[in-house]
């Protein structure tokens, strides 16, 4: 149940502006190139990864949780304010100049080898927000704001997300046959390549099943899987036409440092938990007690509040500003920047949360998504 708050006589959005740092933090190789070309640091060039894994963490820490809800009453008017929206589509707008931006001082200054490969860390962390971006605008109904998602997918090569997360992840969410929720006992790394291949076949099946409900064969461009990765064909193609072959390597490692962002954020959204499989087959709706959630303020307002997940599964469509805190819905110990770097470290992942998946559970592993080559181990350890 969600807290329950008495609501003020008119209600003001705190965060209203707040939310700009969604945009902000793609900006962040832009950053990364102007300091290390004004000051000669070498370290600047890797500022991306060091500003989401060093200073996000800290800042989380420091301002705290806010598990405060927006009163029912005012959800209706917040979701019709056209500023919110804009909020996202400058993100998307944000993207590019930081892409076209990198690509360009890749294409005409020498760099060594790790300033290179910092660089497009720097850059990967941009993109990998920005699907976020593109998950926020690809829930929504406006035929505009599904294409802008897939706009924003192309310059980090996942366009598959828009189908696979839309019509997949939500349809499977928290269940055995879900390549985007995580089992117990599973590392991140053996997570990783499950997800990934996963997601794009499931991708095209969906597609596939759903051109051949229309009579049409996958192979055509009302598939969506493939006018998306179009997309990218096309932006990377006029990247490499403007700027040369050096810029190759640098797309395809934020391409892949940029998925890899996203697949680890699905990797500790869902670890563990499980939705109870029916006697018809089916699985019960998906429920608060189905996602990992976060009240971290910080990391929040630069994700557009994705850490209040449970209330996202419950409600796809409901934008980020109204998104709301549940009572009921198992808690992370920290913010999504700091709990990657634990996924980074199985040992210290399953110290921190395995624990918290049995206490959520109540000892009871039956209903956990376990990892199946050792759940008969985990059901016999906790059967007392």
């Amino acid at each position: 149940m969600a807290t329950s708050q008495a609501a003020p006589a008119r209600w003001v959005d705190s965060k209203r502006y707040l939310w700009l740092l969604g945009a902000l933090t793609i900006t962040l190789p832009l950053h990364a190139a102007n300091l290390a070309l004004q000051t000669g640091w070498h370290i600047f060039w890797w500022f991306g990864p060091i500003f989401v894994f060093g200073i996000i963490p800290v800042l989380d820490y420091l301002i705290g949780d806010d598990p405060s809800n927006p009163p029912e009453e005012v959800v209706p008017t917040l979701e019709r304010e056209r500023y919110y929206r804009r909020v996202v589509y400058l993100a998307t707008f944000i993207e590019y100049v930081s892409f076209f931006g990198a690509l360009w001082i890749v294409g005409t200054h020498a760099l060594t080898w790790y300033d290179y490969l910092g660089f497009a860390l720097s850059l990967g962390a941009a993109t990998g927000v920005s699907i976020n971006t593109a998950h926020e605008l690809g829930h929504k109904t406006d035929g505009f704001e599904r294409w802008l998602a897939k706009i924003t997918l192309a310059p980090v090569a996942y366009g598959h997300f828009f189908v696979e997360h839309n019509r997949g992840h939500h349809v499977r969410v928290a269940t055995p046959p879900d390549p985007a929720s995580a089992r117990y006992g599973e590392s991140f790394w053996r997570f990783l390549p499950r997800t990934v291949f996963g997601s794009i076949a499931s991708a095209w099946r969906l597609e596939k099943h759903r051109l051949e409900r229309l009579g049409k064969s996958p192979w055509t461009w009302r598939n969506e899987v493939l006018h998306s990765w179009a997309m990218t064909v096309v932006l990377w193609g006029a990247m490499i036409a403007l700027f040369g072959k050096t810029v190759i390597p640098f797309l395809l490692i934020q391409a892949a440092y940029g998925a890899s962002l996203l697949e680890v954020v699905n990797y500790l959204e869902h670890y563990g938990l499980g939705r109870k499989q029916l006697a018809s087959g089916r699985y019960e709706r998906c429920q608060p007690q189905h996602s990992w959630n976060s009240n971290r303020i910080v990391t929040n307002l630069f994700l557009y509040q994705l850490q209040r997940h449970a209330d996202h599964h419950a409600n796809p469509t409901r934008s980020y500003q109204a998104l709301r805190h549940f009572d009921g819905a198992p808690q992370l110990p920290s913010g999504y920047a700091t709990m990657i770097m634990l996924a980074y470290v199985p040992p210290l992942w399953f110290r921190v949360m395995n624990p918290r998946v049995v206490a959520h559970y109540q000892g009871n592993m039956a209903q956990s998504n376990i990892r199946p080559a050792i759940r008969e181990r985990v059901l016999a350890q906790f059967a007392g």
